[in-house]
């Protein structure tokens, strides 16, 4: 039996989807000691966190899912309550319950060299020793709140759209939101028929395509039910589907010309004014930005109610926000769809390694990880949703990917019976420069001069991956063999 004081295996940090995918992985693997912290009240993550009015995913349900937890989605597009529904059941599913602490955030995560285990320190002011550590933090997770003058001065309610006022009624009320983002599209739409005015601000405006989502009919749901290879051969068309539409990043493809094209030709019948079809068509290429999927933000833009002000607010005052042309507009209510801050990884707590190396000094201004996965000098630590892993089409399948190499890792040393598996510094440099040299070839559009979370002050494109999920797939399965490293010291 263990000691009390001996360390615990695994910690795991987060509880949404990439936490749940690496419990239910440690626990196929044979490993049980493990502690999911999540610093909420329950799992799920972004969608736990985000309970905005029409908040749903852009991916397709049964994509944006575990391959190991099919469900019998009712909609081509899961709702916020859904996947967080989704989140419990995976949990129930596997018996993970017991495994997660919830309302306990994790403060700092430091490197023992001589006892060979982690310090995890957490809220309750706890401080436990953990083999191997592995973050699911997530990347859309710390709102990044604008420093607009006067911003603490407004008189009405003001809130990010990932820390929304439920119990806020916004009936009769004059709505100002600021960002048309993937946020803001859903938003628009669901709060304009009941405010009395909503003006949305656009500081830039982004290639938006109609989502096309849908109930499933009985018999589509009787026959996923019922034949689990046809729903396997759908979900693997939706991701074929997503690799011929990847190519359209080449600026220099066909497909990207055809992108440009089909969103022209939806603003063209989506938007009855031409003043307003002016506002929203794009000067930069199609996938500079992340593409928005939304059937009902155009349509909302017509309503005799909303006002699309193409302008960037530059402060706010007591009655409500002025633009760059300095027109004060009045509100009772803004919303800030003023996105997050992807770059500033694994910023929620500290992370420690060898020689007491911390890891955002580590990084500088160009976080980088091998499959974005592992770091040199933070040994036994992994990282899910970490540089360069965004993408893929599902986030889902990459997380699942990503868990599979830190379990793979974990279980090496457990049967070397090393101490450490560590990343080899040479190899994380030739990854880097993999993955620019693939920015550049395949995913060109996205440097292609628009306003992007993908950019850290480096100028350095640290969020996206540049291919497939395929192609993560396959390096997941290969790489690590070479770049890690097992010690016993």
């Amino acid at each position: 039996m263990m000691s009390p004081d001996a360390p615990g295996q695994v910690a795991i940090i987060g509880g949404g989807f990439g936490g749940i995918a690496a419990a239910v992985k440690l626990q196929a693997a044979g490993i049980g000691d493990f502690t999911v912290y999540e610093q909420s009240p329950g799992p799920g993550g972004t969608w736990w966190d985000n309970r905005y009015p029409g908040c749903e995913v852009d991916i397709p349900s049964h994509a944006y899912s575990f391959s190991f937890a099919p469900r019998d989605w009712p909609r081509t597009h899961a709702t916020q309550p859904e996947l967080k529904a989704y989140a419990e059941s995976v949990i129930e599913q596997f018996g993970l319950r017991s495994r997660f602490r919830f309302g306990v955030r994790v403060e700092s995560v430091t490197w023992d060299d001589a006892a060979g285990h982690h310090l995890v320190r957490t809220s309750d002011g706890a401080q436990r020793a953990y083999r191997f550590v592995i973050s699911a933090v997530g990347l859309l997770s710390v709102p990044r709140y604008p420093s607009w003058p006067g911003l603490e001065d407004f008189a009405g309610h003001s809130f990010h759209t990932s820390r929304w006022e439920e119990e806020l009624d916004l009936t009769g009320r004059r709505v100002a939101i600021v960002g048309t983002g993937s946020t803001s599209v859903q938003i628009v739409p669901a709060i304009a028929p009941q405010v009395e005015r909503l003006r949305v601000f656009q500081r830039e405006p982004g290639w938006v395509e109609a989502k096309g989502e849908r109930a499933f009919t009985p018999a589509e749901r009787a026959l996923f039910r019922r034949f689990a290879p046809l729903r396997r051969l759908y979900r693997l068309k939706l991701f074929l589907q997503s690799g011929r539409r990847f190519k359209a990043y080449d600026l220099a493809g066909r497909r990207q010309r055809q992108m440009r094209e089909l969103c022209l030709r939806y603003i063209a019948t989506a938007v009855h004014d031409p003043e307003v079809r002016a506002a929203v068509t794009p000067a930069y290429p199609w996938g500079c930005k992340r593409p928005i999927f939304a059937s009902g933000f155009y349509p909302a833009l017509n309503r005799p109610n909303v006002e699309l002000v193409p302008h960037a607010v530059t402060k706010v005052t007591p009655k409500g926000v002025v633009d760059e042309r300095g027109v004060e507009h009045e509100a009772d209510v803004l919303i800030l769809s003023t996105g997050f801050q992807p770059t500033r990884f694994l910023s929620q707590f500290g992370v420690t390694g060898r020689h007491g190396r911390d890891l955002q000094d580590f990084w500088g201004d160009r976080p980088r990880a091998l499959l974005g996965t592992t770091v040199p000098g933070f040994p036994n630590f992994f990282i899910l949703y970490g540089p360069n892993t965004n993408g893929g089409f599902s986030i889902i399948a990459q997380l699942e990917r990503q868990a599979e190499i830190a379990v793979r890792a974990i279980r090496t040393v457990r049967r070397r019976r090393a101490k450490l598996v560590d990343t080899r510094p040479r190899a994380l440099e030739r990854h880097v420069r993999w993955l620019d040299l693939q920015l550049a070839r395949h995913a060109s559009a996205m440097n292609s001069g628009c306003n992007n979370y993908y950019h850290s002050a480096s100028g350095a494109n640290v969020t996206q991956w540049p291919r497939t999920h395929a192609v993560y797939y396959l390096l997941s399965k290969i790489l690590p063999r070479f770049a890690l490293v097992y010690r016993d010291r």
